[in-house]
């Protein structure tokens, strides 16, 4: 089974990167602006981007301000049953992000274009944390 994986230090408290991964508002405001999520394992997380792609994850495990994890049940047909991790570490006054998207099938051309996708939001959800404004997607 194939993993996308990121790492990158963002600097910004932990409690901070959590509440970005854990409310509607934070996921709103760096991976797209239709995305609306129960916090509370067991809940739905739902993104919408465009016409396109509407993705519903399971929500498995919140530690808080350590760890968010999420199951794909509706989506891109590649998508279902991958994991979504987001481990988070306090380092000084800023916050190591271990991100891994796991359980792919195998590496398609699909799998690499959300490996370049996923740097992008990576890099937009450390500006949302450290600047207040991420570049979400926008329909």
């Amino acid at each position: 089974m194939a993993s996308i994986k990121h790492y990158l230090r963002i600097k910004a408290l932990p409690e901070k990167v959590y509440s970005a991964l854990t409310t509607s508002e934070g996921l709103k405001g760096w991976w797209t602006v239709n995305a609306n999520t129960e916090e509370k394992i067991g809940g739905i997380a739902e993104f919408i981007f465009g016409e396109r792609y509407h993705n519903k994850m399971e929500i498995i495990k919140l530690k808080r301000n350590r760890r968010v994890e999420w199951k794909c049940f509706q989506g891109d047909k590649e998508w279902i049953n991958t994991t979504f991790e987001f481990d988070i570490e306090g380092k000084e006054e800023d916050t190591i992000l271990r991100f891994s998207h796991s359980n792919w099938k195998e590496e398609t051309d699909f799998f690499a274009s959300c490996n370049y996708q996923w740097g992008y939001y990576m890099r937009s959800l450390a500006n949302y944390c450290e600047k207040g404004e991420g570049t979400p997607f926008k329909a």
